[in-house]
């Protein structure tokens, strides 16, 4: 069942004495290919907009959807902030640690700074800010949602890039998920430079060279 966020989170901390309460979420922990990208949020305290009552976790929505609500998002936030690891730091370090670091840049793009974060899942001791990490956050709390859906769209859109840069992979369809279509194309093709080495199927998978021209 789908579930509806709210302000509680932010309301709660507001009469704490916080002011810029940042929500963070990541998108692309699972994919064979493409980096994993998270989004902070700073949303006005007391924010009123037609559009917050549709903000959902963004697996939730459709893409036009999610652009719609991106494009609001981004008008009314008071910052906005995204942060992107490669392929190459998650098979070197794990996608553990490369969300969370995706997730520190993220947080160091926002100005103004956030005095408070309120995070999917995990914790950010790199961010060295007072935090709660909620799980599902992104189905409870307006700000983590409205994060989740500024990474998965700001993903999807660099993946619809990677297919103009290595053709004949489907990452606009599938945006590096191992669909039968893209593990087809694996099979076909072999992996190219964005392929996340270090995931099955993949491990020790030859090259298929650079981007085409």
């Amino acid at each position: 069942m789908a579930s509806t966020p709210d302000g509680r989170e932010e309301e709660t901390l507001g009469q704490q004495g916080f002011c810029r309460i940042a929500g963070i979420d990541e998108v692309g922990r699972g994919p064979l290919a493409g980096p994993v990208m998270a989004a902070a949020v700073i949303l006005p305290p007391g924010l009123k907009r037609p559009w917050l009552c549709r903000v959902r976790d963004s697996k939730e929505l459709s893409p036009r959807q999610r652009e719609s609500l991106a494009g609001l998002i981004q008008q009314d936030a008071l910052a906005v902030g995204l942060g992107m690891v490669e392929p190459s730091f998650i098979d070197r370090h794990g996608i553990v640690p490369a969300t969370r670091r995706a997730m520190a840049l993220a947080v160091g793009q926002l100005s103004p700074a956030p005095d408070y974060l309120l995070i999917d899942a995990l914790a950010l001791p790199e961010a060295a800010l007072p935090q709660k990490a909620i799980i599902h956050g992104d189905a409870l709390c307006y700000s983590i949602a409205a994060a989740s859906i500024v990474a998965k769209v700001s993903r999807d859109h660099l993946m619809q890039e990677m297919e103009a840069a290595y053709p004949g992979y489907g990452f606009a369809r599938h945006k590096g998920y191992g669909t039968a279509a893209h593990l087809e194309c694996l099979r076909r093709l072999g992996p190219c430079p964005i392929h996340r080495r270090s995931f099955a199927p993949l491990s020790g998978a030859g090259s298929r060279g650079g981007p085409r021209p």
